[in-house]
């Protein structure tokens, strides 16, 4: 019943409670939206995203984020029980990487369990009601009680987790949700790291895995969705547990096709790495990829957070800012009329959660004069006449080597050698690498999004002054050209 899940559900929260929740990482979130034909927005119904982030016992952190769908249940209970389930004494530092990659798999097979405990009663009185109204089907109360009980048992949620422990990085997936691990190399490099593919109908393993079931692979995969998802591992969704048979894509399976079993990733020590992690719920990937289409989109958004976090002074705000970016993009795109504004009609809940490794962010205190390093960033500008890129210039002043960075000082911590915030850009070059197909690019190029440039801190004149660092005389020249009418542009825009 309702009163057991929500009892259930309170002794996680209330074994969870004294958990401190980590400072090293930001989320950012917005709600769905459906863009009516004069371009404004509606929320179609309330939040289902989760997510979690807590410091645990033995230097161990846990971070996870979870795209529920309808309703929010499934993605409430998960992240309140994996936390109970990893971060109460399970995990210590002498564990070994399989017993970790175990306890990770258990865990998410405990919540599956303890999540269908609690909607058992509901589930009984809903298949007894159900034959009940086969003599009786114009009993209006009886149609009314179904109807609250389909609510209160529908619903899933898929789930990606990422665990540090002993510096080392460990990535369980449950879904279509996506990570991405940001490195910057001593050469100035962003390498981008997407660990793991999403559960998906167009995954081979996954059409491999259900084919030997005795699902039909190649209907799965024109149909695109399964039971109304197109994730072939979830938590959650009693329809494709337990009435499978049911279901016509499935009916042929001889055991249970749509599974919660994590796929594990690592471990991948973080030990000296310079760079940021990024969480994200499949809502945010989608937006991006309907905007801009899918080649780039891991590309963009590290490059958005990059930027961000060199504008902004705290996490929160950056990947705040990062997710309101997006969801910019994709309304621009659906107002503009363009060729791909007929995918942006609508999108879903986004999430993103960014965990710095030794990264640097923007001091709002510090200026040229006063320690900061000016770094030049390329932001990608597109007009709604175009769907052409053109990098515009901008310096920024980020804190120099040895300034403090979310609270500690990251010059006492880093080992000889590694990149410090202070020796590098965070404009350098994106390389981008699927752990999957082990295939790298780099983005350095005329349609680069960052560019790495030199720059000198600006020094004041005998007045005490700072010459501006931005130079908009070529803007003022392009303007007089423009604007001009034949006549003298004199006293017109621009430093007289």
């Amino acid at each position: 019943m309702a009163a057991q899940r929500r009892s259930l559900m309170q002794s996680h929260q209330i074994w969870t409670d004294d958990l401190p929740l980590c400072q090293l990482c930001g989320v950012g979130t917005a709600p769905n939206c459906v863009y009516g034909s004069d371009g404004k927005g509606t929320q179609s119904h309330p939040n289902e995203d989760g997510h979690l982030r807590f410091r645990g016992e033995d230097d161990s952190f846990l971070y996870g984020v979870f795209n529920g769908y309808d309703g929010s249940r499934v993605a409430s209970f998960a992240s309140q029980c994996l936390t109970a389930e990893l971060l109460l004494g399970q995990l210590k530092s002498s564990r070994t990487d399989n017993d970790v990659r175990k306890i990770l798999t258990q865990a998410f097979d405990v919540v599956e369990k303890s999540y269908f405990k609690t909607i058992d009663d509901a589930l009984a009185e809903k298949a007894h009601l159900s034959n009940y109204l086969l003599p009786h089907n114009e009993n209006q109360k009886v149609q009314e009680r179904l109807k609250e009980l389909e609510q209160e048992v529908s619903g899933g949620a898929t789930a990606v987790v990422a665990l540090i422990l002993n510096n080392k990085l460990y990535i369980a997936n449950v879904g279509t949700n996506r990570v991405l691990l940001c490195k910057s190399s001593s050469d100035g490099q962003n390498q981008v790291l997407q660990i793991g593919r999403p559960h998906s109908t167009d995954n081979e393993d996954e059409l491999q895995r259900l084919a030997a079931l005795g699902v039909d692979s190649a209907r799965v995969r024109q149909a695109g969705q399964i039971a109304g998802q197109s994730s072939t591992r979830r938590l959650g969704d009693y329809r494709v547990k337990f009435n499978y048979n049911e279901i016509d894509l499935l009916s042929a399976a001889k055991t249970r096709p749509v599974v919660a079993e994590p796929e594990i990733h690592g471990s991948q020590t973080v030990d000296g790495v310079t760079g940021f992690l990024l969480l994200m719920s499949e809502g945010l990937i989608n937006a991006l990829e309907s905007a801009h289409g899918p080649e780039q989109a891991n590309q963009e958004i590290v490059a958005m957070v990059a930027a961000e976090l060199a504008l902004q002074t705290s996490l929160e705000a950056v990947a705040q800012s990062v997710v309101e970016r997006v969801k910019r993009l994709h309304h621009d795109v659906f107002v503009s009329g363009r060729q791909r504004a007929t995918y942006c009609s609508r999108h879903e809940d986004m999430t993103l959660l960014i965990r710095t490794l030794n990264y640097p962010m923007a001091d709002a205190a510090l200026t040229p004069t006063q320690g900061g390093r000016i770094y030049p960033v390329s932001v990608p500008y597109s007009t709604s006449q175009s769907t052409s890129k053109t990098s515009v210039t901008l310096s920024l002043v980020m804190p120099s080597q040895g300034t403090l960075t979310n609270g500690t000082n990251t010059a006492s911590t880093l080992e000889e050698g590694t990149p410090t915030p202070g020796s590098q850009s965070p404009t350098a070059t994106l390389q981008s690498t699927n752990t999957q197909t082990q295939s790298s690019s780099s983005s350095s190029g005329d349609g680069s999004l960052f560019r790495q440039r030199g720059s000198q801190a600006a020094q004041p004149d005998e007045t005490g002054r700072v010459p501006p660092y931005v130079d908009f005389s070529q803007f003022y020249r392009l303007w007089g050209s423009d604007h001009s009418d034949g006549h003298s542009t004199q006293g017109g825009l621009g430093p007289q």
